[in-house]
């Protein structure tokens, strides 16, 4: 199990779950740099691990995964490994919840993505979505980390930092072309 910042060593279930799960990513990235196979196994365990769980109570994933910056197009992303239906395969920084997050370097909770003004249904199934920045030590925005659920009001604050842990580590294992 891992430490996790921001719970404190909670016995909560949900940070549990976030701790035991950033142990399976360590794992996972060790000794492995390539961007494409961490974000690719990171989605695949995350998607997964988060499907009808306990923890989930209801309320499952549907999509997870990555949309990396296009170093074509440094004002977008480009979308990377994933689980789940096809996706969007390139977004704007300022449009719909990932460019949003993206262009503000900080995650972003919609509990009901049809109030989020300039959402961008990739999957009309999609209720409600967390978006987590890929951020380097100087603040600089490599991509966006992605998860949607088919109910609304699925996310809260300990799936925000636990999946902001989770794409911290996924940074520091990963070499992202500058």
């Amino acid at each position: 199990m891992s430490f996790i910042p921001g719970f404190n060593n909670t016995l909560n279930a949900k940070a549990q779950f976030y701790m035991e799960l950033a142990g399976e990513c360590a794992s996972l990235l060790q000794g492995q740099r390539n961007v494409v196979t961490n974000t690719a196994n990171v989605s695949s365990l995350v998607y997964h691990n988060m499907l009808e769980t306990s923890t989930r109570k209801g309320k499952p994933v549907n999509w997870v995964g990555f949309y990396l910056l296009d170093t074509n197009k440094p004002s977008s992303l480009i979308l990377g490994p994933f689980q789940g239906k096809p996706a969007c395969t390139e977004i704007t920084f300022g449009k719909g919840v990932c460019g949003s997050a993206a262009s503000d370097a900080k995650s972003v909770v919609v509990k009901d993505v049809h109030e989020f003004p300039g959402h961008i249904a990739c999957d009309s199934a999609s209720r409600s979505e967390i978006v987590v920045p890929l951020l380097a030590e100087d603040g600089k925005v490599h991509g966006v980390f992605d998860i949607d659920a088919s109910e609304v009001d699925a996310f809260d604050d300990f799936d925000r930092i636990g999946l902001e842990a989770i794409a911290r580590m996924v940074v520091d294992a990963s070499d992202f072309s500058s």
